[in-house]
């Protein structure tokens, strides 16, 4: 096995590329997450927010609305997620769901579920999806997917659907208007039609914020809402 990822202790992560796949020697990738993650006002002083936006978040997550959270790779996703989750009250439970454990929430009732990988005969893989399933039997206050990236996504929205309020995730998305298409392939599937998973996102999903980098900074570039259009496709509509 020419590639290996895996994550070490407080998610730390570390990515590992030998010849002949990496073509200029051993490659070694480590992302050290930050020990305590920021405050929804310490981004905000950071300028990664104005102080509307920031009244706006933090009223979302006192109303325990569903947030999706957009962006490109290193857009800042998690960062923002974690302060965002970090607000919630501290009789709440939440339960995150990852791929690699990454989310460092500064909150005293956390539960965190990683999917493992088939070992080398195959088997023993358990993905998201079914964690999913399984984080429904634990009693969430909160149901958070970290990165939305398959089939999973149909779970998150039918829990979500289903009375499971207050509820997030993050998406990979170079824009606002990118985010139906990824929404309606990862829909796809999950063996999804595109009215189907437009349905279930509209109903599901209460604000969508997207952050990007700019000049160097990471920033909240856009907020908006999901709905769909006349045909039954999805869209989001900036606030």
């Amino acid at each position: 096995m020419p590639l290996g990822d895996v994550r070490l202790g407080n998610g730390i992560r570390v990515h590992v590329a030998l010849p002949p796949i990496s073509v200029g020697g051993t490659t070694i990738s480590v992302r050290v997450p930050r020990a305590a993650g920021l405050s929804l006002d310490q981004l905000a002083a950071a300028g990664m927010m104005s102080a509307a936006q920031r009244r706006m978040l933090g009223a979302a997550v006192a109303a325990r609305k569903n947030v999706l959270v957009t962006g490109a790779t290193g857009s800042g996703k998690t960062t923002l997620l974690a302060a965002l989750l970090s607000l919630a009250r501290p009789d709440e439970r939440i339960v995150i769901v990852e791929d690699l454990a990454e989310l460092q929430v500064r909150h005293p009732h956390v539960v965190s579920l990683e999917a493992r990988q088939a070992n080398l005969e195959g088997a023993g893989e358990i993905g998201l999806a079914r964690l999913v399933r399984e984080a429904l039997r634990m009693r969430p206050d909160r149901l958070v997917v970290g990165e939305c990236r398959g089939a999973e996504i149909r779970e998150l929205f039918s829990a979500l659907n289903t009375g499971h309020d207050g509820g997030a995730g993050t998406l990979h998305a170079n824009s606002l208007a990118d985010v139906p298409a990824r929404i309606e392939a990862l829909g796809a599937l999950a063996g999804l039609g595109t009215d189907a998973i437009a349905r279930q996102a509209a109903s599901a999903v209460d604000l969508v914020v997207h952050v990007a980098r700019s000049e160097g900074r990471r920033v909240v570039a856009a907020i908006g809402a999901m709905t769909t259009d006349a045909s039954g496709r999805l869209r989001v509509d900036q606030s």
